[in-house]
């Protein structure tokens, strides 16, 4: 949602600089694609205590942004500069990014990394959901905003007649002993921009009665399993909700999951008895639950002996992340007006 540019002087920064960070997180699934209720989508996510992105604003002699995913950055710093009537003189330097198009979320936090930071230099008074609304982000889902704002595992309520992003309607802690192991193939990329949006126009409609038996699943098995830390039901409804979900985009993806290699290791992962294995979102990053460290760092060490640097796959293993964005402000220059 566009909102008209403020009138009045031009403002000026009230700070030195802003360094945020904000998350990546896992999107598990949409629970309601057929909307019947009034609602659409519906979203279950994790967030991720790594990969994050990281940013540095300040006042300059003159505009400048550098760093990865640069390009994307400069134009949400464009829009709420023209938006709010800034001193465009700011320098933006990415410091570090989340996988642009590997399904983690990197664009929503971007822009609310941006904006965050826009907010706090120049004291502009603006929530997070509001950023999202200038950025036009959260079309479909809540999880980037939730994981933005609390952290840990969310759950938000689909898309209704607001023009505002899904609200979240349950969040618990991820249990710090639990890990998420995660797939990359740095060689595919997720469906994004444009292209996303005509493959949800062109999927077949999704079944009622599907949509029922993802919402039972989500409320009577995955999110009890959570609040008792019972890692087998809870993975084991993960993973039939990307059964479900995953089918039900296969014709837009080419298959359950978008790369062949992250397919290939994720069935690999399940017959080991590995619970909770997935995709993320469009992909192609994949997932899997692990009850330990130790039984992380076992499935980690085995994954890179079956596919070394030359099979285009890496690795990694994350805790949750219960907290989200962080920020820090150097000193005021100037007092409020």
């Amino acid at each position: 949602m566009r909102v008209a540019r403020a009138s009045g002087p031009m403002r000026l920064p009230r700070h030195s600089a802003v360094r945020v960070t904000v998350p990546a997180r896992l999107h598990l699934g949409f629970l309601d694609l057929e909307g019947g209720l009034g609602r659409r989508y519906g979203s279950l996510g994790i967030t991720l205590d790594g990969p994050s992105t990281r940013l540095y604003l300040r006042p300059a002699a003159g505009p400048s942004t550098s760093g990865p995913d640069c390009e994307r950055a400069q134009a949400y710093l464009l829009r709420l500069v023209e938006d709010f009537g800034l001193n465009e003189d700011l320098e933006l330097t990415i410091e570090q990014a989340i996988p642009a198009h590997a399904g983690l979320g990197s664009g929503t936090q971007l822009a609310l990394a941006v904006g965050h930071a826009v907010e706090r230099l120049f004291a502009l008074g603006l929530s997070a959901t509001e950023l999202a609304n200038r950025l036009d982000r959260g079309a479909r889902s809540g999880i980037g905003l939730g994981a933005f704002t609390q952290g840990g595992v969310l759950l938000d309520g689909g898309r209704g007649a607001l023009d505002e992003p899904p609200p979240i309607i349950s969040r618990f802690d991820f249990p710090n002993d639990w890990r998420i192991f995660l797939i990359y193939d740095h060689s595919n990329l997720g469906v994004h921009g444009p292209a996303e949006l005509e493959a949800f126009q062109a999927l077949p409609p999704f079944p009622a009665e599907a949509a029922a038996g993802l919402c039972r699943l989500v409320l009577m098995m995955i999110l009890p399993a959570l609040a008792e830390r019972d890692l087998g039901r809870f993975g084991a409804g993960i993973s039939e909700l990307q059964r479900v979900v995953g089918d039900h985009f296969a014709p837009a993806q080419g298959g359950r999951f978008a790369s062949p290699g992250v397919s290939e290791v994720l069935t690999w992962l399940e017959a080991e008895g590995t619970v909770g294995i997935g995709q993320s979102s469009w992909g192609p990053t994949g997932f899997a639950l692990c009850s330990s460290e130790q039984v992380g760092l076992q499935r980690l060490e085995q994954a890179l002996a079956r596919w070394p640097d030359t099979s285009g796959l890496r690795f990694d293993l994350h805790r949750g992340r219960n907290r989200g964005a962080e920020s820090e402000v150097t000193e005021a220059v100037r007092a409020a007006p």
